[in-house]
């Protein structure tokens, strides 16, 4: 699959690296004599922070090309996507080109966060909007406006790369989020303007209040809940009446004067401008992974997204022994010695415990039916640094798994197959109701003996039976 990017700047390189850490070709047009540069640095940036969203290893990369003749760029693609500045006209421009040289089923899109597709396509282009939100390889949610045919086409390609598309009913300037956000930023203009807060005070009043109800939970469930038990028909009575009142100056502007453009800089510079836009950056993206994997461990907002979307990735080629784990390590499994922090060698290892249990259908229908595997036992021993940004692989020996044992062999590998831990753990059989050891399902039991019987032959490996401070 080949996604073409015409306009390369924040955005634009945003979705290249999204494309090309999910195993598109993506082919770049951009006249800018830096563009190349730019979109490199926001590629790095993504190949730090998207991957430690997952467990599981995202596909290899794609064949990443920069091309000065746009009809280059588009030709045989799949995917064109527009994000060149907004202004109507140069977009008239660029959108009819793209719709005279792109491949007839070539889905053909605009990052617009304002114009609506009736007058992006006004002089004869056949574009739909695909609205997406910064940084674009790691927050999911796309607005898609058009033709509901290609609108539905570029959905299903869009889930295919992890992302969320929020198919927009009728069209509308600025789509939906943006007009979300349009009245906070109002608002918080004139606070600034009338001296009530500063732009530091503001963004603390988000990011230590809503703002993290909101990544939960959006607006409507979060006062769903602040109407307890009687629910938001509750909420609505009690605090509908406010908005009549005279709180707001949503259809207020304050003009954009010289003073007021210096004072919201200069506060804005003091608040953050000890960090460079690239540092910023990577604070911003190991916080968003950090936020989102929490949320992936409930599996909300965000969080389910990047579930159904590891559920899709395709396991890498079987080897010798069983794959339990590929992944990269994230940027938050490193200390202040700048390698993998022990208690996540722990963490992988249990990890392909549970893949491994689900290899031989003790999976979560199992657990949920009544019966699982407890871990009696574990032995870790550190054998070489694992650092933010390898690629950590696991497999498994089954040493033993006859009656109620499972008794298991992980072997942990960073870049090139480097054996940098191995972790031992015997684990028993258990009935969840008595809470008492009993001997698993014939299936499972039959699916265990199975890889026992394989391994048999391999002969025990080196480290295995050792207990803590044995000699070499």
């Amino acid at each position: 699959m080949k996604a073409a990017i015409v306009g390369g700047g924040v955005i634009g390189g945003g979705w290249a690296a999204r494309f090309l850490l999910n195993g598109w070709d993506v082919a770049v047009f951009d006249p800018a004599p830096d563009a190349e540069r730019k979109i490199g640095e926001v590629i790095a940036n993504a190949r730090r922070s998207l991957p430690a969203l997952y467990d599981k290893s995202l596909p290899p990369e794609g064949r990443l090309s920069f091309h000065t003749d746009i009809g280059d760029a588009v030709a045989n693609a799949d995917w064109v996507q527009e994000s060149v500045p907004e202004r109507l006209e140069l977009k008239h421009k660029v959108l009819g080109t793209l719709s005279q040289l792109a491949p007839q089923q070539a889905i053909i899109a605009s990052s617009t966060s304002g114009f609506k597709p009736s007058e992006l396509n006004a002089e004869g282009a056949r574009t739909i909007v695909a609205h997406p939100f910064n940084p674009v390889y790691l927050l999911p949610l796309i607005e898609l406006v058009g033709d509901p045919d290609r609108a539905g086409r570029a959905a299903g390609v869009l889930r295919g790369i992890g992302m969320y598309p929020l198919i927009v009913r009728k069209e509308i300037d600025a789509h939906i989020a943006d007009r979300l956000l349009e009245a906070v930023w109002r608002e918080s203009l004139w606070i600034v303007k009338d001296g009530i807060a500063t732009t530091e005070e503001i963004d603390e009043a988000i990011r230590m209040g809503f703002g993290l109800r909101w990544a939960q939970m959006g607006l409507f469930e979060t006062y769903r809940i602040a109407g307890g038990e009687a629910g938001m028909k509750h909420f609505m009575a009690q605090f509908g009446p406010a908005l009549a009142w005279p709180w707001t100056k949503l259809m207020d502007v304050p003009e954009f004067t010289e003073e007021l453009v210096d004072l919201i800089a200069g506060q804005s510079d003091a608040q953050s401008g000890h960090l460079s836009i690239r540092e910023l950056e990577r604070l911003r993206d190991d916080n968003l992974v950090g936020m989102m994997r929490a949320l992936k461990k409930s599996g909300s907002g965000a969080g389910g997204i990047i579930c159904a979307h590891e559920a899709s990735l395709t396991a890498p080629p079987a080897a010798d022994l069983p794959i339990t784990g590929d992944r990269q390590i994230p940027q938050g499994w490193t200390d202040y010695n700048g390698h993998m922090n022990e208690a996540h060698y722990l963490e992988a290892g249990a990890a392909a415990t549970d893949r491994f249990m689900e290899m031989i259908g003790a999976d979560a229908a199992y657990v949920a039916g009544g019966k699982s595997y407890f871990t009696v036992e574990n032995h870790i021993r550190y054998l070489g640094e694992l650092h933010a940004g390898e690629r950590l692989t696991i497999t498994t020996q089954v040493l033993a798994g006859a009656g109620k044992k499972m008794h298991l062999f992980h072997f942990l590998c960073g870049q090139g197959g480097t054996l940098a831990a191995t972790m031992e753990t015997l684990l028993l059989h258990v009935d969840l109701t008595t809470r008492a050891s009993c001997l698993p399902e014939p299936d499972v039991a039959e699916q265990l003996n199975k890889f026992a019987v394989e391994h048999a032959g391999l002969g025990l490996p080196e480290g295995a039976g050792r207990y803590v401070g044995q000699r070499a």
